[in-house]
């Protein structure tokens, strides 16, 4: 078959050259930053090779709901850097895990996904999957013998995050995929926090890997994307016939966004991250907080396995519990983390994550907000609990923003 041509690079080119480089081959008018291609579709040449591309017998550009140059100049610049063989680019993180459970499970499969992931990624299993029949276990993330014994005979997919969002729990990669494997199922893992400049859970055995493109890989809070990497054969034959019905599709434009954003995705990431550690730390000394997650922390309950699987970083997001949980109870917590929030100056306060500018939020009443307590409470989400996404502010500066109302919680 006949293929659309790939870069030409040296065999041993390196990830953060493949992050600049990696695409498409130049048009015929040479230009240096990758083409946006703004159409809806495209002109063939005789009514016969149109037959035979819409057939698939020749891979070529038809329609841009499952075929366009810029989208896929970011699915193989991502899929690089992820070690994998192919990616798929959807309109959101979430409608990549929606293509997921499309393109994988029917009706009596089975999944096993830890209890620990985002608020959204939560609901889609637990009751938008279960309409068509799909069952799902949820799990503590860190505990790989419960992961082992909810294997069931018609399990299909294990899901986790590492780490997770908010508290930034870590999974054993390596582990898990062994466990999936076993059960001749797939592991796929959300690499949202760290992504392919920290961790690469490929090179750790997973088969699958899903991507909120909205956060560290766009990192300016520009547009929405998604992705889902893995190996060729597996997206070719179970995830592109899904997109090309289904048309949860990435705009090129907002795949053009994402894709100039991975070339800075290598120094982003080691300088958020830096900031993030001398943030946590920070807070893991102040009198008013009650406990910081942050994987970079020799306090962290899996430190030593989050070095070995991020390459020795913690990433950009601190979570910290303010004090008030004890005597007064959820609705003291509550109000003290509201306090922290409102009285930052510098901050967004926002749900998003993975920009430039720093981020705060209070995930019980927004990205968790629609869960019950119960669900809450088994992923660890209190009322007290404060999420922080650091930016590329100078971090004196955030130290002083979060200290205002640290330093002025009232019993």
């Amino acid at each position: 078959m006949k293929r659309i041509p790939r870069v030409d690079f040296p065999a041993d080119v390196r990830p953060d050259t493949l992050a600049v480089r990696e695409g498409l081959p130049r048009t015929a008018w040479g230009e240096n930053s990758e083409a946006l291609f703004l159409t809806s579709s495209f002109v063939q040449p005789d009514a016969a090779t149109a037959a035979a591309r819409f057939a698939n017998e020749e891979e070529a550009f038809t329609y841009s709901r499952f075929t366009n140059p810029t989208v896929m100049m970011f699915e193989r610049r991502l899929a690089a850097l992820e070690g994998t063989e192919a990616a798929i680019a959807t309109a959101s993180g979430m409608s990549a895990i929606l293509l997921l459970g499309l393109a994988l499970l029917k009706a009596g499969d089975h999944v096993v996904c830890s209890q620990s992931v985002f608020g959204s990624t939560l609901v889609l299993f637990g009751r938008e999957f279960a309409k068509f029949g799909v069952e799902v276990t949820f799990v503590p993330q860190t505990d790989v013998a419960a992961w082992r014994a909810a294997v069931r005979p018609n399990t299909k997919l294990l899901f986790a995050e590492s780490p997770t969002n908010p508290i930034t729990e870590i999974c054993d990669i390596r582990g898990l995929a062994g466990i999936a494997h076993e059960a001749g199922a797939l592991l796929a893992v959300d690499n949202c926090f760290c992504s392919p400049a920290l961790q690469r859970p490929a090179a750790l055995g997973a088969d699958l890997i899903v991507h909120s493109g909205t956060k560290y890989l766009d990192g300016q809070g520009r547009v929405l994307a998604g992705a889902v990497c893995g190996a060729e054969a597996l997206i070719n034959e179970k995830f592109v016939p899904v997109m090309r019905s289904a048309g949860i599709s990435l705009s090129p434009f907002n795949a053009w966004v994402v894709l100039k954003g991975l070339e800075t995705l290598s120094i982003r990431m080691e300088a958020q991250s830096r900031r993030a550690l001398e943030l946590a730390t920070w807070l893991e000394a102040h009198p008013n907080v009650e406990r910081v997650y942050y994987p970079g922390l020799a306090s962290h309950p899996q430190h030593a396995l989050a070095m070995a699987q991020q390459g020795g970083v913690g990433g950009a997001v601190v979570s910290f519990v303010v004090r008030g949980a004890q005597p007064g109870g959820p609705t003291v917590a509550r109000r003290n983390a509201f306090h922290v929030i409102d009285s930052t100056q510098v901050c967004s306060i926002t749900a998003n994550l993975g920009d430039t500018k720093t981020t705060i939020t209070h995930p019980a009443s927004t990205s968790h907000g629609r869960l019950t307590e119960e669900q809450r409470q088994s992923a660890g989400i209190v009322q007290g609990l404060i999420r922080v996404a650091v930016g590329l502010e100078d971090v004196r500066d955030l130290k002083a923003d979060l200290q205002r109302g640290l330093d002025t919680l009232t019993p």
